[in-house]
């Protein structure tokens, strides 16, 4: 029998890629888990695999620790954001019953609050990592494999830009919306400064072109001024590809910043409905891009950007990938770590990079001359 996997969330944009994924691996004994029994047997129809197992559970309902316990999970892994404002009751659900866990987080206080858990992990026995997913696992691992090429690294700034035909459920259009136009702590020029969600834009250069993209609130904000200590600008901005939306979006974070509107992210499924009549324009392409800055060996100014470019609607297939890679690590019995830890240094860019084998995704470098 192969690890056994509950897949939390698993009728949900991300949860969904990663059962299909994992389905017909046989390192895996795979249960597919969501709220709603209609949909996961939908999804458990259209992927065709007989041994696959399907359990109604609910991370809210006051039973869930001991509905999961009964699961007799080996690996969690959980995909039902947002992320911003959980607690970390499914983490601690496995601890009680000796589960590994893995999660998609990009709350900022999520992810980087998750070590307080790392004593606990330790004496359950238990590797538990959050945020294995486009940051901070993939963006971290950019830097990491780039760092040797820097004698002082001076400045990170990474962006991501989905194609407007990309699926987008709920959890990722709330996550957006709750920064939106809020006060951002950052790391610039050498100590913190304030932005606000979705502003201080620019244009950022894909390998498709530019789009304009704007200051995002994620964990690598507040993990990456601690792992890179020379760095003195830490920025992330992410984008829409129609400026039609990017302005829409901008124009209610003024709102939000103006005291207009409180509470964006309430309105995340209407809002994302508005933006599906829209679906038909721009295209199924986007992409990542993080730029580094500093001074090569021999002193002289150095600026690399590593680039992302997903194509024909595979998108979504890059914040998934970092923990399906874990996982399968996990099953070959290639990571032996014990505790509680944002997804960093776990895996590797080239790890990471291989994991996007079959789909239409391309990455490259190239230095930026001044």
């Amino acid at each position: 029998m192969g690890l056994r996997v509950v897949v939390i969330g698993a009728t949900g944009v991300f949860g969904s890629r990663i059962a299909r994924r994992l389905a017909h691996d046989a390192r895996f004994e795979l249960i597919l888990a969501a709220r709603r029994a209609e949909s996961l047997e939908a999804l458990y129809a259209s992927i065709g695999d007989s041994r696959l197992q399907v359990a109604t559970l609910d991370a809210g309902h006051p039973n869930f620790r001991h509905a999961l316990a009964a699961l007799r999970p080996q690996l969690v892994i959980h995909t039902a954001g947002p992320f911003q404002g959980q607690d970390y009751g499914v983490a601690e659900a496995c601890m009680a019953c000796g589960s590994h866990y893995i999660d998609l987080a990009d709350g900022r206080g999520f992810v980087s609050g998750f070590d307080r858990l790392d004593k606990q992990a330790w004496r359950a026995g238990c590797l538990l990592v959050s945020g294995a997913s486009s940051v901070p696992a993939l963006s971290a691992a950019v830097v990491d494999a780039l760092l040797p090429r820097f004698a002082k690294l001076e400045a990170i700034e990474h962006a991501i830009n989905p194609g407007n035909r990309t699926p987008r459920g709920d959890a990722t259009v709330a996550s957006i919306l709750g920064y939106c136009g809020r006060p951002i702590r950052v790391w610039r020029n050498g100590g913190w400064d304030e932005a606000h969600g979705w502003m201080d834009s620019r244009r950022q250069v894909f390998p498709f072109g530019q789009r304009r993209v704007g200051v995002c609130d994620v964990p690598d904000l507040e993990l990456f001024p601690a792992r890179y200590p020379q760095v003195r600008t830490v920025l992330f901005r992410a984008g829409l590809e129609l400026p039609l939306l990017q302005w829409a979006t901008w124009s209610m974070a003024v709102l939000v910043r103006m005291g207009v509107v409180r509470d964006l992210s309430r309105h995340a499924p209407t809002l994302r409905r508005l933006s599906e009549r829209f679906v038909t324009f721009g295209s199924d392409v986007g992409g990542m891009a993080v730029e580094l800055r500093g001074q090569d060996r021999a002193g002289e100014p150095l600026h690399l950007r590593w680039w992302l470019d997903a194509d024909a609607g595979d998108g979504p297939q890059v914040p998934v990938t970092p923990a399906i890679v874990l996982a399968r690590r996990l099953a070959d019995g290639l990571i032996d770590k014990k505790g509680a830890m944002p997804c960093m240094g776990l895996l590797t860019l080239e790890q990471i990079v291989e994991g996007f084998d079959g789909f239409a995704l391309r990455t490259g470098l190239e230095t930026v001359s001044r």
